[in-house]
């Protein structure tokens, strides 16, 4: 059957399916090198910007949005974090990322990150489309793939690409290209999710607090000055309609009670959600032309703050080979992208199960297994060395670690 006409034909090195952050800050890296891109989404611009995910960016990842040109806003609005709380027994526990490992994190929200993309995009002459249907990659086991996508005007376009990126997200279309014998795909699901609550209120820490109780987890994070963002586990069924303001207060404050005295700042709820997770990654993450990135090819659950970090070092690692594979390496330069975003990949995974099953309650658990989960805690807490442990992992193995 012939293929239907299409209104233009465009020619670039790469074509990249996905404009959130991974997928338009491969293709800001690729352009400073002066390899043009074309990026399509199918959601419209306003529907990224609006919609709220992570904020902790890892120390070497910050330094990227900054020494690659994207914006120094992360430096005048975001908010440095030396350390994080872990709160259990009712006592608080700090640890201390500066003291251990000499690194921070950062406290600046995906849409934020988004923006300072987009805009980077923009002032660059990058092209971006947004709201686009009916996208298509085709040839991509040859050496000229090509998108075809239909823009909102109802026009039909088509991109011919040397390489495509799939960065297309947790509900990826690239990722079912690799043909499924081909194809390994690992996964773990909780039996938890996260409640989440925006809240217009005062910070009620300087930095994320993690609470385990006898009550079940929680995480009180910050977005603003006057805007809080916070969870507690809760089933992957709850609903949200279930949950009158007064009632999430009295969970969260039951879950972060302390011998201390320490209270959440309360104020009005502006939004509330559940969050479901689980782990899921895909090998492999390149198949002839087409190489997969960011949550098109791994998902890990929030507790760790992996997932923003793992997608912008998966294209970190993802520009170096296309860039040598389009100055003369060809493939083999692409050879190496999957074992080195691996890695990281499968560490990532590690770290986020094992936080995420030091402190959440299981249904079903015993009392041996909350007694045991605090022992686990004293371990992590009471020695330097469970402490370094943690405050590596969290920051991100930055560069002046030996990982």
């Amino acid at each position: 059957m012939a293929e239907a006409a299409v209104d233009t034909v465009a020619s670039v090195p790469v074509a990249v399916i996905g404009a959130g952050p991974a997928g338009l800050m491969l293709a800001h890296r690729l352009g400073r090198a002066g390899v043009d891109t074309i990026v399509v989404d199918t959601r419209t611009r306003h529907e990224i910007e609006t919609t709220q995910r992570a904020g902790i960016l890892e120390a070497d990842a910050a330094r990227d949005l900054v020494e690659t040109g994207v914006s120094d806003r992360i430096l005048r609005e975001g908010h440095e974090h030396e350390g994080t709380e872990l709160r259990f027994g009712g006592r608080p526990h700090r640890i201390d990322f500066k003291a251990l490992v000499g690194e921070s994190v950062w406290l600046y929200p995906q849409t934020d990150v988004f923006v300072d993309l987009a805009n980077a995009r923009d002032r660059d002459g990058g092209t971006v489309h947004f709201g686009v249907t009916d996208t298509e990659v085709l040839d991509v086991t040859t050496a000229a793939p090509r998108v075809r996508y239909t823009a909102p005007d109802g026009s039909r376009h088509e991109i011919r690409a040397r390489y495509v990126v799939g960065a297309d997200g947790s509900r990826s279309m690239c990722r079912n290209l690799v043909p499924e014998d081909r194809r390994t795909r690992y996964g773990k699901d909780y039996p938890f999710a996260w409640f989440g609550i925006m809240a217009e209120a005062p910070a009620s820490a300087p930095e994320l607090v993690y609470a385990h109780s006898e009550h079940g987890f929680a995480l009180i994070s910050q977005r603003t000055e006057s805007v809080q963002r916070m969870y507690f586990q809760c089933s992957p069924d709850e609903s949200v309609d279930a949950w009158p303001d007064d009632r999430i207060w009295e969970t969260l404050q039951a879950r972060v009670a302390g011998e201390d005295g320490f209270r959440l700042k309360e104020g009005p709820i502006l939004e509330k959600s559940v969050l479901r997770f689980r782990s899921f990654v895909q090998e492999p993450m390149r198949w002839g032309s087409l190489a997969l990135a960011g949550d098109a090819a791994h998902t890990v659950p929030p507790t760790g703050a992996r997932g923003l970090n793992l997608a912008l070092h998966d294209v970190k690692v993802l520009a170096d080979v296309l860039l040598r594979a389009l100055g003369g390496a060809d493939d083999t330069a692409l050879d190496e992208y999957q074992p080195r975003a691996l890695r990281r990949v499968w560490r990532s995974q590690n770290f986020s199960h094992w936080m995420t099953q030091l402190l959440h309650t299981a249904p079903g658990a015993s009392s041996f297994d909350l007694r045991r989960q605090f022992g686990e805690l004293d371990n992590v807490v009471g020695t330097r060395a469970g402490r370094a442990y943690l405050a590596e992992q969290y920051t991100g193995w930055p560069v002046n670690s030996r990982a």
